[in-house]
């Protein structure tokens, strides 16, 4: 194909010039994808395909309004694309192009999603040292910590914690390809790789301190720390490549301790659905189930608290205390909500004023949520129970009077319905500008008297239908019904002829219309300059709105939690460092909102009653007992009540969980590997501070092996690890080493038998169950009759000790039948006669041919109570094929 010309040739050269997978070019009042670009964009977005001709070639062409760009852009960014952006300016030869922005997925502003908008680089040193440096791009936010001594699955649960929408790995990391198969298998974060030089050490730490100020490393006490500074450098070069322009709202620099939260990966997350459930639903999560917030940021906030709680004690009561004396405070905490209500995301705000793109309707945002500070702190102050807790302490983090000096100026200046846009006038009150107001005058009294023209025009002619209109064609005109286009005056120049009417223009109307097109120019240039004066001195107070904002959001978090415990009655745990466990009547938080929940209670105590063996029939309650304690933990960790009628929780480190393979299987990874996995990860990260849950273990492959393995398992974690732990099994011979470990306890959820029917009582008892009622499950869960009947002889049969009649059928149809007598140790193969399982030679006798033997030696090896019926059905065919050709 012949090398494309023109706008083609202009486009193909900027995309060339970019690692972007897509460019959107500006071309007048459109943005315009070309080649291979317009057809992906087509596919995926829906939109017509045309053809542009150059140099003999033709190439697809589609195109979105300049207006509708956005949307576009975040459709395809939400998609994983990264998307160049080509802004057109003018120049004295004509038009120039060139690239201005690439919007990736961590770097996207203008996204819809109330969620944090994470951008996150990870950097590894001298090989166990890590560095980790996220950013919100559309709050500011940014915060940075350091893992020594680390591996791999540390620091990628680290980064679980802040679901990040795009991560960016240091040199080291990006040929590790163990350690990107693990983030993509557990993280639907995109991957990007940025420059190697943005990685190092000098350039990173200049860069940051240019940032942030040369004494700020120092001061939040990570100056020594070479892989988080490389982290934060990177990201911070990132940002400012992508050309968002959000820089100026990154202010603050916030180091952490990794260890400062409660460790919680994303098989942690998804198995406990925090904030989705194992459909991948919203609804049904935890999050959404607790979340009462009011507020964008204050919903943004309260599931930040969800993934990432603390293990601080003074934060955590300090929140405590908060939601509490909301919880007394009924119609005060219902007027402050309500007056949040109308507030709007600060943060994100501040964000798009630093970056340019917050319009009028942004900054009067600004406004209106600014002085919502004054008010909700005028509510706390008024209630003595609310002025004496931490409420008040989190509203003077915010500098109330700067607050109200900046709202105060965005009202003198902005009129209180702006236009939708910056470039057409409209936007500044009466007396803001002595300059503008005199314009403004004058421009007014030109229409003013573009307005009056028809009627003088009509009085001094006598002409009726005479009416002055405007149009792009013709500018301003009069026109005049055909009728009467006789008694036009000499002075009217005839511009156009319509079918019932024509149009003219007079002297007078010219000099006006030019008047007023140099006067509408110069008011939107004054306006549009005067405006971005505004909207730098917003983006000058970023910080301000970013303190403002967090104060109203966790305000706002805290009143969340306040209605969910009042109307659940939810209770104020106690939090320990000791790391005793003792719930009482404690509950499910999502389970108790969809069915009458029976409430239980669970004890445990380090050294003494660390590790509980749950048994129990399937779908009898185990699992929801297990993820409840986990929760009931997790929940106090954020500062929140719990579902319980008392609860002491002594402070985890991390919470692990082992419970399902679902999402791996479509991945071709096997169960038994997928829980063996999860399982290495809990043995090697778990500390005896951490709270361990474990699901059936072993279950995915032979039974002896799965006995063997949550054998081992539970002798290590608690004899090595010692974390609290709750297992749940089905394989009775664990319950045995409550016997011999100390600290293993057995117990179980009760069930009644009554004439052949279970009743599932969903209370935990001590001690261990003695039956599994695996067969009524089955009943319950549908399986065919037949197939329930003839399971529930066979258990009878198993349980009296004798004979097992295992049925089945040929090729020809005819049934075939083969007995085993536990009893007596006999196989019968068929026609009434047994075959000795055991054989005892009797003196003189003969001996049995090699082919019984093997079949005998099979039989004495087989263990009947755990060989499924159908394998031993097969199992019992062979025997008889075999024995038939002696």
């Amino acid at each position: 194909m012949t090398e494309a010309t023109g706008i083609v040739g202009e486009f193909l050269s900027l995309k060339e010039g970019t690692d972007a997978d897509i460019l959107a070019m500006q071309c007048g009042d459109f943005y315009e994808f070309f080649a291979d670009d317009a057809e992906l964009v087509a596919a995926e977005l829906d939109l017509k395909v045309s053809q542009k001709s150059s140099h003999g070639s033709n190439y697809p062409m589609a195109g979105v309004p300049v207006d509708d760009l956005t949307p576009y852009v975040s459709a395809l960014v939400e998609r994983g694309y990264r998307v160049a952006v080509a802004d057109q300016h003018e120049t004295a030869d004509g038009h120039a192009r060139e690239i201005t922005r690439v919007v990736t997925p961590g770097t996207h502003l203008a996204t819809g999603d109330a969620s944090a908008q994470h951008l996150a680089a990870v950097v590894r040193h001298d090989g166990d040292t890590y560095g980790l440096a996220v950013a919100d791009v559309t709050t500011g936010r940014f915060r940075v910590t350091q893992l020594d001594d680390a591996d791999a699955a540390a620091v990628l649960t680290e980064l679980y914690t802040f679901s990040p929408a795009e991560v960016l790995p240091g040199p080291e990391l990006r040929n590790d390809d163990d350690f990107l198969a693990q983030l993509d298998e557990r993280s639907d974060a995109a991957v990007s790789l940025h420059a190697t030089e943005s990685f190092a050490p000098g350039r990173a730490r200049h860069r940051v301190r240019e940032q942030f100020g040369a004494e700020t490393l120092a001061s939040v006490g990570i100056d020594g720390d070479d892989a988080a500074i490389a982290a934060a450098g990177a990201v911070l070069s990132y940002v400012e490549e992508t050309g968002v322009g959000t820089l100026a709202a990154v202010t603050r620099l916030q180091a952490y301790g990794a260890r400062d939260h409660v460790a919680l990966d994303a098989t942690t997350q998804r198995n406990l659905e925090l904030t989705e459930t194992m459909q991948g639903e919203s609804a049904g999560s935890l999050f959404e189930t607790v979340d009462h917030t009011v507020t964008a940021a204050g919903g943004r906030r309260l599931k930040q608290w969800l993934q990432r709680p603390r293990r601080e004690r003074g934060e955590l009561v300090r929140r405590q205390t908060a939601v509490a004396a909301l919880t007394r405070e009924a119609m005060a905490r219902e007027a402050i909500r309500e007056t949040l209500s109308d507030a709007y995301d600060l943060e994100r705000l501040a964000a798009r004023a630093t970056s340019g793109s917050a319009d009028a309707r942004d900054l009067r945002a600004v406004h209106d949520t600014l002085e919502l500070l004054g008010e909700v702190a005028d509510a706390v102050a008024e209630t003595e129970r609310l002025a004496d807790s931490p409420l008040a302490d989190v509203l003077a983090s915010a500098d109330r009077e700067a607050a109200a000096d900046l709202a105060a100026e965005l009202d003198d200046a902005l009129v209180a319905d702006p236009p939708g846009t910056v470039t057409q006038g409209g936007l500044f009150r009466t007396g803001y500008d002595d300059e503008l107001d005199a314009l403004i005058e004058e421009h007014e009294a030109s229409l003013e008297w573009l307005e009056s023209l028809p009627d003088r025009e009509k009085g001094k002619t006598g002409i009726t239908h005479l009416s002055v209109d405007r149009n792009k064609t013709d500018g301003y005109y009069i026109q005049v019904g055909k009728s009467e286009t006789d008694r036009v005056p000499d002075e009217y120049e005839e511009i156009k002829t319509l079918k019932n009417s024509k149009r003219y223009t007079i002297p007078e109307l010219d000099e006006t219309e030019r008047d007023v097109l140099r006067l509408e120019e110069r008011r939107h240039e004054m306006e549009y300059e005067l405006f971005e004066r505004v909207r730098e001195r917003v983006a000058e107070r970023a910080p301000l709105l970013q303190d403002v904002g967090r104060a109203l959001a966790s305000v706002d978090t805290f009143g969340s939690l306040a209605v969910h415990a009042v109307e659940n009655d939810w209770t104020r745990p106690e939090l320990t460092d000791d790391g005793d466990l003792a719930i009482e009547a404690g509950r499910h938080p999502v389970v108790e909102q969809t069915t009458e929940f029976v409430p239980n209670d669970l004890r445990m105590r380090p050294g003494d009653r660390d590790f509980l063996i749950v048994t129990g029939p399937n779908m009898s309650g185990k699992s929801t007992y297990m993820r409840q304690t986990a929760l009931i933990t997790l929940l106090a960790q954020t500062g929140s009540f719990v579902p319980a009628r008392s609860a002491t929780v002594g402070l985890v480190d991390g919470i692990y969980t082992r419970v399902g393979a679902l999402d791996e299987l479509a991945q071709g990874r096997s169960t038994f590997m997928v829980e063996m996995q999860e399982l290495s990860n809990i043995l090697h990260s778990a500390t005896e501070d951490s709270l361990v849950i474990l699901d059936e273990v072993g279950r995915g492959t032979a039974t002896f092996d799965g006995i063997s393995i949550a054998w081992a398992a539970t002798e290590y974690i608690a004899s090595n690890i010692r974390a609290k732990t709750l297992f749940a099994t089905h394989y009775h011979e664990l319950t045995s080493l409550g016997e011999s470990l100390e600290t293993v306890h057995n117990v179980h959820v009760a069930a009644e038998e009554s004439d052949g029917d279970v009743t599932f009582m969903r209370t935990i008892r001590d001690g261990p169950t003695d039956r599994s009622y695996g067969v009524h499950v089955a009943d319950l869960a549908g399986v065919p009759e037949p197939v329930v009947d003839r399971s529930r002889e066979v258990l009878d049969r198993l349980r009296e000790d004798e004979a097992i009649e295992v049925r089945g059928s040929e090729g020809g149809g005819e049934t075939t039948q083969a007995v085993f007598d536990l009893s007596a140790g006999q196989f019968d193969t068929g026609g009434g006669q047994r075959t000795e399982a055991d054989p005892a030679e009797e003196p003189g006798g003969s001996a049995l041919d090699a082919e019984t033997e093997s079949v005998l030696d099979e039989l004495q090896n087989l263990d009947v109570n755990e060989t499924p019926p159908v394998e031993l059905m097969g199992t019992v065919k062979q025997w008889q094929e075999e024995l038939d050709g002696t």
